[in-house]
């Protein structure tokens, strides 16, 4: 059994605190908020969670001192609240505690993935940081259904650890060392999926959500190639296995919104209609400045920062990346 603390009780870090604990683990679940936390303890249910019901041993709390005795702490916030997160935890971590992300997204000041935002805010190795990410809908893993998930790791041994740590019989863990790729697949599929929604909401079929998330995927690992990260980890379970849950699930906030943004709605309006955060756009300002500093072209990125910018109409958009000059597909 081991100490685990969850920091974020959002729909995601609701379901791994539901998860960690079946597998036998002492779990609590932070929040800074303490209305979210005030909810879960006194119903043991998450609002945006339907039908779950959560374990009665968790502790749940708005005290990061929690941390202090902490074997192993997940950081589950937004990832926009990540470092201040990690700063706000700082003094409370155990030199030996292993750190856990499962936020996706990257900094758009430093171009830092968020490993690397919080090895840099608690000025600690990045060996002693593990990313967990994945094609994984918290609505499914809260009830069990069977998911598949990767633990990256610069150090083998807590990326094994996280592996049987988290592992189940409904969730299968593997490990990965590329861990810039695994957390940039993490931040671009995001905004693939947007477009993979506009898609939808002007009314186009099958065919276009097809191209858009292959030649997604095309983007993503270009950059990540340029990044210097292993192109086998874009068509991996944390690479093309996201982008195609992210792209096309009903339990997408980001293909929610793009269909939103696709039947005409701007993009603060979808944000809002969608009640809770929309990663993709936040993911934007990072994109654009690595396609800059690393010589890349992004047309799908390019022109869903466009549509969120305000300064295009959705159908134009697509009108313009079908019209682009002829190319070969490899």
């Amino acid at each position: 059994m081991k100490n685990i603390v969850v920091l974020g009780a959002g729909t995601w870090g609701s379901a791994l605190a539901k998860l960690l604990t079946e597998n036998g683990h002492r779990v609590a679940l932070w929040s800074a908020l303490p209305f979210e936390i005030e909810t879960l303890r006194a119903e043991h249910r998450h609002p945006k969670l339907p039908g779950v019901v959560m374990p009665e041993t968790i502790d749940y709390t708005t005290e990061l001192a929690v941390c202090e005795t902490a074997d192993l702490v997940v950081f589950a916030t937004p990832s926009v609240f990540i470092r201040k997160t990690a700063e706000a935890v700082k003094p409370h971590l155990p030199q030996n505690a292993v750190l856990v992300n499962v936020a996706k997204g990257i900094e758009p000041d430093t171009f830092f993935t968020m490993t690397e935002v919080i090895a840099d805010a608690l000025g600690c190795p990045e060996d002693r940081l593990v990313a967990l990410s994945g094609p994984t809908h918290a609505e499914e893993v809260s009830i069990g259904l069977p998911t598949a998930i990767v633990s990256a790791s610069t150090n083998a041994d807590a990326a094994k650890l996280v592996q049987e740590t988290f592992s189940n019989g409904y969730l299968r863990t593997y490990t990965n060392a590329d861990v810039r790729g695994v957390e940039l697949c993490g931040a671009m599929k995001n905004i693939i999926a947007l477009a993979a929604g506009v898609s939808d909401g002007i009314g186009y079929g099958d065919n276009a959500k097809a191209a858009i998330i292959t030649r997604g995927m095309v983007e993503i690992a270009r950059l990540g190639a340029a990044m210097g990260c292993d192109r086998s980890t874009f068509y991996g379970l944390a690479g093309v296995g996201d982008l195609i849950v992210t792209a096309t699930s009903r339990h997408s906030r980001n293909n929610r919104a793009g269909f939103l943004m696709g039947s005409g709605r701007s993009a603060a309006d979808a944000v809002q209609e969608v009640g809770m955060v929309v990663e993709g756009i936040h993911a934007l300002p990072a994109a654009i400045g690595l396609s800059a500093r690393y010589g890349v072209e992004l047309p799908i990125t390019f022109a869903v920062n466009e549509l969120v910018a305000g300064r295009a109409d959705p159908r134009a958009i697509v009108e313009g990346l079908m019209n682009r000059t002829y190319k070969q597909e490899v």
